[in-house]
């Protein structure tokens, strides 16, 4: 499934109904948010279907960034079914998110 941005505006429709959905917390001038796009892309084209990856840019969408308390960035929120059900804060590894991923599918 390919990435999608979301936006204040778009988020709750974004990440309702069945399934996973990872929102990337991130802004443009973040360093290790850049080290990050390319995992999400591996990850996105690995887990295919099973999984929605949506990316937030928190300068332009501080509503959301803080409702879910993101303090730094990049922040990863798991979402199950609509819920938040997991947050990494930093860059992890590829088979890190996968292993998270995979505790709630």
């Amino acid at each position: 499934m390919a990435i999608v941005n979301v936006s204040d505006q778009s988020f709750n429709t974004e990440i309702q109904g069945q399934g996973t959905v990872v929102v990337d917390f991130w802004a443009p001038w973040c360093g290790p948010c850049k080290m990050l796009a390319p995992i999400l892309d591996e990850l996105s084209t690995e887990l295919g279907d099973g999984v929605k990856i949506a990316k937030l840019n928190v300068d332009e969408n501080p509503e959301t960034a803080s409702r879910f308390g993101v303090m730094s960035i990049p922040t990863l929120i798991f979402f199950k079914d609509g819920q938040p059900v997991d947050k990494v804060v930093g860059l992890n590894s590829k088979e890190s998110l996968k292993n998270i991923v995979a505790k709630h599918q």
